[in-house]
């Protein structure tokens, strides 16, 4: 009884130690404010029947698209000074006590790196691209990326059960949708197969 005490209160003192750290480097930006409004405006352009209002509400989109972008890049150059030790992530689907310095992990400095370049990639990508399709590759980055904070915050798991909760969207259907260089990074950084 008194292991599995301890353990838990090891458990909730790290998570509250990463969502502090997570939180001090996101304190600076809008990111979480653009994602809802821009994915928010997504569903509401979509959902217009007359094709010149959805452009309209795309066309004003765009300045919080770029922001966004522009933020989650200074983010992302932000946390590379975060400790090494304190930016590991556990590549098991649970929290288990001293797994980080047993288990493979990544990096979440390189996964935010990863996926601010997947973000603008999607932002600056129109040519042969449907506006549908656009929206829909930009959400997918956008949601990849809660996963990451969420699983670095809590597991892996518990990052994946949110998404279906909050979604509808597993964590294969994420980085199934996300476009081919990101799920090409992304994949290589974080799948169990690889060591870290």
């Amino acid at each position: 009884m008194a292991l599995a005490v301890g353990c838990w209160l090891a458990k909730a003192r790290l998570q509250q130690q990463r969502i502090a750290l997570l939180a001090g480097f996101l304190s600076p930006y809008s990111i979480e404010k653009n994602i809802e409004t821009v994915t928010q405006g997504y569903l509401r352009a979509l959902g217009e029947a007359e094709p010149g209002r959805r452009e309209q509400v795309l066309y004003v989109l765009r300045g919080n698209e770029q922001e966004l972008c522009r933020q989650m890049r200074q983010f992302a150059d932000d946390m590379a000074a975060a400790p090494a030790d304190a930016t590991r992530v556990s590549k098991l689907p649970v929290w288990l006590p001293f797994a980080l310095t047993i288990a493979p992990s990544f990096d979440l400095r390189e996964a935010l790196r990863v996926h601010a370049r997947g973000i603008c990639r999607a932002i600056d990508t129109e040519a042969a691209t449907s506006p549908k399709d656009r929206a829909f590759a930009i959400t997918a980055e956008l949601l990849l990326m809660q996963h990451t904070c969420h699983w670095f915050c809590r597991s892996k798991t518990v990052a994946s059960a949110r998404m279906l909760a909050r979604h509808r969207t597993s964590h294969a259907q994420l980085a199934a949708a996300v476009l081919p260089q990101t799920r090409s990074d992304y994949l290589g950084l974080v799948s169990l197969a690889k060591g870290g």
